[in-house]
């Protein structure tokens, strides 16, 4: 048995950051809950980004929400993907009751109801105020992805991009990509892109076209428009609380594919667009990744490539992201490499795949004096979890089996009046419902048409008016050429005859004289 004053000790010298912190829960050695063994993660380490996982009911959603409301308290907005709608609850004070009381008292802090700042979004703007992007700020590489096309294909996408930036031509929608990419392959743009930006195959071109279309019959062309989303707007607070920010994607849950993109081009925007801050306090941004593992199945090495360099450089601008997943065998090593905090939920081993996922979880925990890593993640329970951080010197603390701390908003959906009045009261509502129709590629392909229509018309009547200036000719028939040349021959001999007249006229003269 280890020893319990030995254990609470290294806890408490592990997870005493300095400066503020998420308060995760109390430590748990041979079964008992040890209040005095607080588990915390310093809010200047979450910008080195973390991992939730488990398997399905263990708890990780719970534990995004209690990490979300100490954020919140903290003044550091969240983003975060809501799969099933019931993130909602968070603006709405928890519900007292014995269980809520009794954990709280399990981990030293009584549970207080509470609710939080809420802003509600959606991809089809059914439930929450839209979200849009434009095909140019998604990229050729992220198009690709949802497109689901092979390399040859998203490099044509790349030399369409190109071309569009060269001559500064808005891609907003997919009415954009079509038009340009039509005259690019098939229309007069083929001949003026084959030299600079290589000839695009009308086989590669009507593959793309298809597979925008079926996008458009899943009524999801939509996300793609004006105006589109200011991510300036996730820095939000409200009475000194961050603002929460929930997408909800249960109305498009059949198309992980396209959501995970989606947000990962918020991720790529974030990016781009926010300044360097090198190391804070506590982040700006706190980004949660839910069901992560739809993010890299399937994805190309290009793809891969731009995840691993966004989750690589981006806490630089002050930008903390958690992938939450069933498994970190689901994370590709580069991007698990760069996750330092990690909230392990139970895992099973059921199968002989599960046990193999299992080995493969223990080897990226530090070794612990305290634990049997494999038999503590197999017997977790619901709300329980394998914690390891880094403290607020960037070192990996010790690992520690945590019950962790009890939600206090609601953990469940929000009824439909709540959500309704979320969404009517927000600002944002104003700003983006209403969608915008601006010059984009497509209108400037018009009148690209519209011109080359009108010098094929000017040449065409041009090469008419020549044709009626030139000098009729036709074939003579035989009487008119006897005609001619009868004419031609009297003329002849009447020159001579008139000769000799003037000539013997000339002679008489001379002789006179």
């Amino acid at each position: 048995m280890a020893n319990k004053e030995q254990f609470i000790e290294k806890v408490q010298a592990s997870y005493n950051p300095k400066g503020a912190f998420i308060y995760l829960g109390a430590g748990i050695l041979n079964g008992e809950i040890l209040a005095d063994a607080k588990v915390n993660l310093a809010l200047k380490m979450m910008n080195r980004h973390g991992l939730i996982a488990g398997a399905t009911g263990t708890g990780k959603t719970r534990t995004l929400q209690l990490i979300a409301e100490q954020l919140s308290d903290a003044s550091v907005p969240v983003f975060m993907l809501d799969v099933k709608g019931d993130l909602s609850g968070l603006a709405v004070p928890g519900v007292t009751n014995q269980a809520l009381l009794d954990r709280g008292n399990a981990v030293g802090v009584p549970f207080e109801p509470a609710s939080f700042p809420v802003e509600l979004y959606s991809l089809s703007g059914n439930k929450g105020i839209p979200m849009r992007i434009t095909i140019d700020d998604f990229g050729p590489v992220l198009l690709g992805r949802i497109l689901e096309l092979n390399e040859t294909q998203t490099g044509v996408l790349a030399a369409m991009f190109k071309y569009a930036q060269d001559h500064q031509m808005p891609l907003i929608d997919f009415t954009d990509t079509k038009k340009l990419l039509t005259y690019l392959s098939d229309g007069p743009g083929s001949e003026e892109i084959k030299n600079d930006y290589g000839k695009i195959s009308s086989a590669s071109s009507g593959t793309i076209l298809r597979k925008i279309v079926a996008l458009e019959q899943q009524g999801l062309a939509h996300i793609f428009g004006e105006k589109e989303f200011d991510i300036n707007d996730l820095f939000q607070k409200v009475d000194g609380k961050g603002i929460i920010s929930l997408l909800n994607i249960s109305d498009v849950q059949d198309q992980p594919v396209l959501y995970s993109t989606f947000l990962l081009s918020l991720l790529a925007q974030l990016f781009k667009n926010m300044p360097e801050v090198g190391d804070l306090d506590q982040p700006k941004l706190v980004f949660f990744f839910d069901e992560a593992h739809l993010l890299f199945n399937g994805a190309s090495k290009a793809f891969l490539t731009q995840v691993d360099q966004i989750i690589r450089l981006i806490r630089s601008k002050g930008i903390g992201v958690f992938f939450c997943t069933q498994s970190p065998t689901d994370v590709p090593e580069s991007v698990l490499a760069q996750l330092g905090n990690r909230v392990q939920h139970a895992l099973r081993a059921f199968t002989p795949n599960d046990a193999e996922n299992l080995k493969k979880t223990v080897k990226t925990y530090p070794k612990s004096d305290f634990y049997e890593i494999d038999q503590i993640l197999t017997s977790l329970g619901t709300g329980q979890a394998l914690i390891t951080v880094l403290n607020d010197k960037g070192i990996p603390t010790e690992v520690v089996a945590t019950h962790l701390v009890p939600a206090r908003a609601v953990m469940g959906p929000a009824d439909d009046a709540t959500i309704n009045q979320i969404i009517n009261q927000s600002d944002l509502k104003t700003k983006y419902q209403e969608r915008q129709e601006n010059r984009s590629a497509a209108e400037m392909i018009d009148e690209k048409m519209q011109v080359v229509q009108q010098e094929e018309q000017r040449a065409a009547a041009e090469k008419e008016a020549a044709k009626a200036d030139r000098p009729t000719s036709r074939r003579q028939t035989p009487l008119e050429a006897a005609q001619r040349t009868a004419t031609t021959t009297l003329a002849r001999e009447g020159v001579k005859l008139l000769g000799k007249l003037a000539t013997g006229l000339l002679n008489a003269f001379l002789k006179k004289k």
